[in-house]
């Protein structure tokens, strides 16, 4: 089957392929799948003997499986890669490749509620099989709860008087769709910072939802366990609380960022970070695909 093109556009397609430095017969992951545009470049770099493995819990991904027996979907969220690399006989890797962001398809989809864009249900589920949705969160949080939400994954200044208006509404009528939310916030975005503010508040309930922040934490620390050395990881971010999280982890191998050394003073971590400065989209890029102006790629190797 075809990837549709429309589907998702890759960010940073060429740079996140050329830091796996692909050996031909390796074995890699693609842990977040989506239209497939990542996982097809790497294929075309792999040889007859080489494996991919394409992770990603929406069902609506499994349209995009691509036709090739070097090629298996795993319909399943990336924290749990450990568990099915052991399932399929897969010890170790070559390399591991994350887009982080969300799937053009996922905001385009009124239905699935991820833009504000469009009015359409409060959802903002990757897997459509999860109980916990944005309305659940609006609809019944405790204030203070709703509120550590909007501030630490929306890093809202304004989050406390946010999710007062937020209970004070649901006391009236409960939150079902996007609209329902937009009239609650239009009083807190100025209008020269609307659609940043409104993005920060859709990101932070989105992240609630999907628990990426923990499985993010928690893809991280298998993906280094299976890394062969010498074996890379390339990890694409959109938002400053996961590029934290991946910067800290690829410098130090912890979360906190604290860099131990030795008695020599050499650096002790699992990896050897091989951009220092982060890698960004071209202009050309950002012109073609607009939503790749916030991605960031950092690359690591396996000592």
């Amino acid at each position: 089957m075809t990837v549709t093109a429309t589907y998702h556009t890759p960010a940073l397609l060429a740079e996140s392929i050329d830091g796996l430095n692909i050996q031909p017969a390796g074995t890699y992951v693609d842990v977040t799948f989506g239209g497939g545009g990542h996982s097809r470049e790497l294929l075309n770099r792999l040889g007859t003997r080489g494996r991919l493995y394409g992770f990603d819990q929406d069902e609506d991904a499994l349209a995009n499986a691509l036709p090739d027996k070097r090629f298996t979907f795993v319909r399943s969220n990336f924290r749990y890669l450990t568990n099915f690399m052991d399932w399929y006989g897969v010890p170790a890797i070559d390399g591991l490749l994350a887009d982080l962001g969300v799937s053009s398809h996922h905001f385009d989809e009124a239905a699935r509620g991820f833009s504000f864009r469009f009015d359409g249900d409060l959802d903002m589920r990757m897997n459509k099989k999860s109980s916990l949705t944005a309305a659940k969160i609006l609809n019944t949080y405790a204030e203070e709860a709703l509120a550590d939400v909007l501030f630490r994954f929306g890093e809202l200044r304004n989050a406390r008087a946010i999710a007062r208006a937020a209970v004070r509404e649901r006391a009236n009528r409960r939150f079902r769709t996007t609209a329902d939310l937009l009239a609650v916030l239009q009083p807190f975005c100025a209008r020269e910072k609307e659609k940043k503010q409104l993005a920060q508040v859709f990101q932070a309930l989105r992240i609630e939802v999907n628990g990426e922040m923990d499985a993010l934490k928690e893809l991280l620390q298998q993906a280094g366990g299976l890394l062969k050395p010498g074996g890379r990881m390339a990890v694409i971010t959109y938002h400053s609380l996961e590029d934290r999280m991946v910067k800290h982890f690829f410098r130090s191998g912890n979360f906190e960022g604290e860099v131990k050394k030795d008695f020599y003073g050499n650096v002790q971590s699992p990896f050897t970070v091989l951009n220092n400065k982060v890698v960004v989209p071209h202009e050309a890029e950002i012109a073609r695909n607009p939503r790749s102006r916030s991605a960031k790629l950092r690359i690591v190797e396996k000592k």
